[in-house]
């Protein structure tokens, strides 16, 4: 569909998104906290089977005779996880056989996609095996192929890791069969991902999918006996159990140890947002925080580590992507708790097993906006990265400035809006491209849930939080440039030599929808021509 025939609304960012595609229709956004439509409720998966003493043995000679099992056919869903990254083989190894089998129309709803499986995609795209994408993130060649091709029949859905839960549990999509790749799994399909040849740490993004699928076949490279613990994923919802030579590459799926930047620059980021974090009053006995793995966000994490011993605080709990240096606070005492949704490197998969105070949770719990409660509304700080920030401090994190899709939502808008305190660092150009800007070319967090922003000229306070700012007032600014976003904005413009900044070149073909936590659409992507 093209613009002409699509009927625009503007939301509550001040973009214009569709009210209807086809038969489907879709709700503005509104607000981060918008309570759920009247109507809504949990969907179902079907009842096919009864668990009968046969099914103690689930264990299938390949693929293949697993989609014929579960009578996958043209036009169905199907759902993978994304726990293995860049060392995924599961994915590749099924859609391969799927088009071996003549299998058209499909709908793909990865809870993420990595560069490993974009050639695969993009063929799976090319000769109409898949025909529309749900949720996860398109990275790399396969971002660009979609950005500037629009081949797909239906925009693109891209979600939030807790945005993607609640799909799934409306029902705003339904998955016809789940393949979850199980580091390890037994004969009646009861799962983990701690422990095998491929362990990731867990398998907690495919649990929904577990759960609401119609069928679910476990693909494993390591089968033992029975029963296979600790149970992420228990037999009462694996349908069929397939064993392979490896279904991850270990050396892509962990690395050894994530690595802090050695940028000066971007040491300067993560140093300045500790001291903003502490001035405000959140480096405190039982705070709970989450940081990343990238560069800026891990050495946010030492810098924090150093305060925490030297004062002799202990932190309540840290949740997130988990890295050695969060299971070294863990370890030392200075974090009583550790929370896991993925498991970034080879301590965090290993600690997960060795340690009773380390959890593994699932998204829903972590982030799923319709549920009585989750974890994200506990922490006190969270820091997040950004491909562009603009002067309303709205966050983009899935496009570039040139508004190629490349990277994921993550769970930066269920933190942002949960945290106390949410900071975005990033430095004020990326190459000769300013990262803030009059406006995001792409609105994938609010403003309104974005605290403050650090640069390595500065630091941005969002004029709503004037507790923030009468607390800098009180406690002084530790050293740190405060000033108004405008002037980084102004700074970041006049260091790239542009006195406006440069849209992208856009067609008229909605090529992704970008929806918030709550599932109403905050922004859309369409092609580009150039």
């Amino acid at each position: 569909m093209t613009d002409s025939e699509i009927v625009w609304v503007e939301n509550a960012v001040g973009r214009k998104v569709p009210t209807q595609w086809g038969e489907k229709r879709f709700r503005p956004y509104q607000g981060p906290f918008v309570p759920p439509p009247p109507d809504a409720r949990k969907a179902s998966p079907a009842v096919r089977k009864i668990a009968s003493p046969e099914m103690k043995n689930k264990v299938l000679h390949s693929i293949k005779e697993a989609i014929e099992r579960v009578g996958l056919r043209d036009g169905m869903t199907i759902s993978f996880h994304h726990h293995f990254r860049d060392g995924d083989m599961v994915m590749n190894m099924v859609l391969e056989t799927v088009r071996k089998m003549g299998i058209k129309n499909l709908t793909l709803a990865p809870t993420s996609t990595f560069p490993c499986q974009a050639d695969m995609i993009i063929k799976c795209i090319q000769d109409r095996t898949i025909t529309h994408i749900e949720g996860g993130s398109l990275r790399g060649k396969l971002g660009e192929y979609v950005s500037k091709k629009a081949p797909l029949k239906e925009p693109v859905h891209i979600r939030s890791h807790g945005g993607r839960v609640r799909a799934v549990m409306m029902g705003d999509f339904h998955i016809d069969v789940a393949f979850i790749g199980a580091p390890t799994c037994d004969p009646a399909g009861n799962c983990n991902g701690v422990y095998g040849p491929s362990a990731c740490g867990c398998i907690q993004f495919s649990a929904v999918d577990a759960h609401y699928a119609d069928q679910v076949v476990a693909i494993t490279d390591n089968l033992v006996e029975y029963p296979a613990t600790p149970m992420e994923i228990t037999e009462e919802y694996v349908d069929y159990v397939v064993v392979v030579d490896r279904i991850g590459d270990p050396e892509k799926i962990v690395s050894g140890t994530t690595k802090i930047t050695r940028s000066p620059t971007r040491l300067k980021i993560a140093r300045d947002a500790v001291t903003l974090t502490d001035i405000c009053g959140y480096i405190r006995e039982g705070m709970g925080f989450q940081t990343g793995a990238g560069g800026i966000s891990l050495a946010y994490t030492k810098y924090l580590g150093e305060i925490l011993k030297e004062r002799n605080i202990t932190a309540g709990f840290a949740m997130g992507g988990t890295t050695g240096l969060i299971v070294d606070l863990l370890k030392n005492g200075h974090v009583k708790k550790l929370l896991t949704g993925q498991a970034f490197d080879l301590a965090a998969v290993q600690s997960i097993p060795a340690s009773k105070h380390h959890k593994i949770i699932s998204p829903s719990h972590y982030a799923n906006i319709y549920m009585k409660g989750n974890v994200v509304n506990h922490l006190d700080v969270i820091v997040l990265g950004a491909t562009e920030v603009d002067v309303n401090f709205n966050v983009n994190t899935v496009t570039f400035s040139n508004g190629v899709l490349a990277e994921p939502i993550g769970g930066h808008q269920d933190t942002a809006a949960g945290a106390k305190l949410t900071i975005i660092t990033v430095p004020l150009l990326r190459g000769r491209m300013p990262m803030v800007l009059d406006r995001v070319t792409t609105v994938t967090t609010p403003g309104e849930t974005v605290d403050a922003v650090v640069t390595e000229y500065g630091v941005a306070i969002n004029p709503r939080r004037q507790d923030l700012i009468d607390a800098i007032k009180q406690n002084g600014t530790g050293g740190l440039n405060i000033v108004p976003i405008e002037k980084l904005r102004d700074m970041a413009y006049r260091m790239a030599g542009i006195t406006r900044q440069k849209e992208p070149k856009w067609g008229d073909r909605v090529v992704a929808m970008v929806e918030y936590r709550d599932g109403s659409i905050i922004d859309v992507v369409k092609n580009i021509t150039q």
